[in-house]
């Protein structure tokens, strides 16, 4: 059981939950201060229900798309070098088993939504819809990356929701931010692939448009990311720690666009660790932000 379930932690690549998770977790914390701001109290147990709520709702959700990603691309990974070792690919995990994987956490993330509040249960169906049609878009448009993005920027959203049970202009900014970070660092990743989907005839910007194109178009997407999420501090009116730490993103993001540029050995360390790293620094300083205005709050 337990060799198993690392087998499907391999497939879905449960680690990489961190991409999405700590805007999700900036989404709580910020939609948690807008309501103690408006007078609105919570208990510990109140807390603990969304946070629980929410992390399950964030893991299924992702189980489903990597799911159904990995289901959908079989073909595509057995071709692949960089992807043969996939338990998908390699028979340790059987389609049946991976259908099941998929439903199983489709159903999880529909029975959580309808816990959490009337909002989500009616949006969970949608989202889902949406975290699947990544895996078909690589096959007829080069948009894909920007897809991809726009899969992870429904975290923030859902976040904002399970608090508030709305949909704020704040988490909209922060989720179109998540969404060219995520389509910037897509692309820089891509760059692996590009001989191998110019073969097969897969739709990615690498492949039609070159390195040295995707490289711009990845750098423009950051800036758009740093742009959007600097609309989410104006909107919330944040303190100094919410634009140090948007400072500190700016200098992460640069870095690694320098790591690439110099050389594209460097994708996996540009990818994995860079991008780990800046979002949950970013929710640090959130947080940070967030107990100063609170402290001059009661103090004034």
């Amino acid at each position: 059981m337990i060799e198993r379930l690392k087998h499907f932690s391999e497939l879905v690549m449960f680690e990489h939950t961190i991409f999405s998770a700590a805007f999700s977790l900036i989404a709580l914390v910020v939609a948690g201060f807008l309501l103690w701001m408006q007078g609105v109290g919570f208990s510990l147990s109140k807390i603990l229900s969304i946070v629980v709520l929410s992390a399950l709702a964030l893991i299924s959700a992702r189980n489903f798309a990597m799911g159904i990603n990995r289901l959908c691309d079989r073909d595509i990974d057995a071709q692949n070098p960089r992807t043969l070792n996939r338990p998908s690919v390699d028979g340790r995990i059987s389609i049946i088993s991976m259908i099941f994987f998929c439903v199983f956490n489709a159903l999880v993330f529909v029975a959580t939504s309808y816990f959490i509040n009337a909002l989500a249960f009616s949006l969970s169906i949608p989202f889902l819809l949406i975290l699947g049609a990544y895996s078909l878009c690589k096959r007829f448009s080069v948009l894909a990356h920007f897809v991809l993005g726009v899969c992870l920027g429904l975290a923030p959203i859902a976040g904002g929701i399970a608090v508030l049970g709305e949909i704020g202009l704040w988490s909209v900014y922060l989720a179109i931010g998540v969404m060219f970070w995520v389509a910037g660092f897509d692309l820089l990743y891509s760059l692996q692939d590009i001989e191998f989907d110019r073969k097969n005839g897969l739709f990615s910007i690498p492949a039609r448009f070159g390195e040295q194109a995707t490289l711009w178009i990845s750098r423009v997407s950051h800036l758009l990311a740093v742009i959007f999420w600097g609309l989410f501090l104006y909107q919330i009116e944040s303190s100094f720690f919410g634009i140090f730490g948007l400072v500190v993103c700016c200098l992460m993001l640069c870095y690694e666009q320098y790591l690439v540029a110099r050389d594209f050995r460097n994708i996996p360390k540009a990818f994995f660790v860079t991008n780990g790293y800046l979002g949950f620094i970013f929710l640090i300083f959130m947080i940070l932000d967030v107990i100063v205005r609170i402290y001059y709050a009661s103090i004034g």
